[in-house]
């Protein structure tokens, strides 16, 4: 499979280097306080980890602009009749790629989320 292809899917190669237990703790936490914090534990994450870890810092922005995405979404589908009922599957949805990219942030991996708005560059 070629970048674009692995992109799509949300995965990517594996990092060049083994992140430490306290980086793979970090990156756990900016996805998986992100169900109950939403955009603020992975942005807090990503300010004071930026210029320590690239691992770290990664992980964060990609829980943050997966967070912004999903914000957006709701946004639009409580303003439309119909998304009243589909912000559930948004929900559902939403809990499902966290878990993904969480397992993936303890198994040292990198993780992108499908259907991603990438504004934290």
């Amino acid at each position: 499979m070629n970048e674009q292809q692995n992109s799509i899917l949300g995965t990517e190669e594996d990092p060049l280097y083994t992140p430490t237990s306290d980086e793979k703790t970090m990156g756990i936490l900016s996805h998986i306080l992100s169900l109950v914090c939403g955009i603020i534990a992975p942005l807090i994450i990503f300010l004071i980890k930026k210029d320590e870890s690239t691992y770290v810092a990664k992980h964060a922005k990609e829980s943050l602009n997966f967070q912004i995405t999903m914000l957006i979404i709701v946004i639009i589908l409580a303003i439309t009749i119909i998304g009243i009922l589909l912000i559930w599957v948004v929900g559902i949805a939403a809990l499902i790629l966290v878990i993904i990219a969480t397992i993936k942030a303890s198994e040292g991996k990198f993780y992108r989320y499908p259907l991603n708005f990438r504004l934290i560059k």
